[in-house]
């Protein structure tokens, strides 16, 4: 019988304080993910593979585990033994207790990938989706459709503002749930707007769900968890951070139907989402703005180089999902691999096979027999340095 040196959840307090927060689930289940939450950064791919290969709680165990003879799963061992490295640093049972107990406090909520509420875009993230995600507010907006992510500028424009709030309004007026990011400009005049015609907005956050971030918000989440959801994956008393901030950005865009960015500069961090959105084969939907405007900048770009599609109203946005033809995004749930396989990929830096293997999670032989499918469909194309997405 394998025996492992993992004491993160010795401590006793930690299985009745998961059971407080999920009465009506597996406490076993729920401490683990809420371990493995406090373990990892958001996106480790590594972990989300170990856990697919072995469950949540198993998992931890071998990740903790001293014994060099584990198996990895699905992992090659020199990316298990990395995994360690970065895991065994955080590996404290006061942390897992201390998220617990905040998320208590401030009445959030756990949850599951097996729970009904969970959103089914994020499983098509592959291993990088969230192995469990801390929600205040009414977790089933996060399973309500349709939903789109309408994101954008900080430092937005009047302009911009104006013409998210009027999109944002008129979406949710009819039903489709806003999704954005809980930001100054482009995301919280979204979520006012969505808020103001008594609709559904959730804001995904790249700190934990118990602090507001930023300040300034704080009363438009207190608004947006009685008309919706503040969701993280990051446990409470986490900390946004730059590298959080571009994680958080492929759960905004995993959770829509769509991504529409409604002002970016030309290197604006928006264009981080409108990545993510692409490589989900999400539709992706840009407002034009004024060709003098450098706040418009990233907007044009999207158009010009990244075939995003012009979007002036709220009937054009929803014609990026509701044309009543199968969308990129549905022929590609069909296929998890896929999706996993692309988001490894690069439209500008050429990998090849082995490389795509590593950062996938999948078998070099697998890897090889998907892009021959990709390159016949035209989404991926070879060089002599190896393989790229196409634009």
């Amino acid at each position: 019988m394998r025996t492992t040196t993992n004491r993160m959840l010795d401590d006793a307090r930690l299985l009745p304080a998961a059971e407080r927060l999920r009465p009506d689930a597996d406490p076993h289940e729920v401490l683990a993910r809420a371990a493995w939450s406090v373990l990892v950064e958001p996106g480790d791919g590594a972990a989300g593979a170990l856990v697919a290969a072995h469950g949540a709680s198993d998992a931890l165990d071998r990740a903790l585990s001293e014994d060099r003879m584990l198996t990895p799963g699905l992992l090659e061992p020199r990316e298990f033994a990395e995994g360690q490295a970065r895991w065994h640093p955080r590996a404290r049972s006061q942390a897992v207790l201390d998220a617990l107990t905040s998320c208590a406090e401030v009445g959030g909520r756990l949850l599951l990938p097996s729970d009904p509420e969970w959103p089914g875009g994020l499983d098509d993230l592959g291993p990088h989706a969230p192995l469990l995600l801390w929600v205040r507010g009414d977790t089933g907006a996060l399973a309500s459709q349709p939903a789109v992510a309408m994101v954008g500028a900080r430092a937005a424009t009047p302009y911009g503002e104006a013409v998210a709030g009027e999109l944002a309004g008129d979406l949710a007026g009819s039903g489709v749930v806003v999704v954005s990011g809980g930001a100054y400009g482009i995301d919280g005049a979204s979520h006012r707007a969505a808020l103001g015609v008594g609709g559904t907005t959730i804001a995904f956050l790249a700190g934990g769900v118990d602090r507001a971030y930023p300040i300034g918000h704080q009363q438009l989440f207190d608004r947006i968890r009685r008309g919706g959801a503040v969701v993280s994956e990051v446990p409470c008393g986490g900390a946004p951070t730059k590298w959080r901030f571009l994680q958080r950005n492929r759960l905004i865009a995993a959770a829509g139907l769509a991504t529409v960015v409604i002002e970016a500069g030309w290197r604006s961090g928006t264009l981080n989402t409108a990545g993510h959105a692409a490589a989900l084969g999400r539709p992706l939907g840009a407002v034009p703005g004024p060709i003098s405007s450098a706040a418009s900048a990233g907007c044009h770009r999207l158009l010009r180089e990244f075939d995003a599609i012009c979007v002036t109203s709220a009937r054009e946005v929803r014609e990026l999902w509701d044309d009543g033809t199968p969308t990129e995004q549905q022929a590609a749930r069909a296929d998890p691999e896929q999706i996993r396989l692309t988001d490894a990929m690069s439209s500008r830096t050429a990998r090849d096979a082995d490389d795509l293997a590593r950062r996938s999670g999948l078998s070099a032989e697998r890897v090889r027999s998907l892009l021959g499918l990709l390159a016949l469909e035209g989404s991926v194309e070879q060089g002599p340095d190896g393989w790229k997405r196409t634009s």
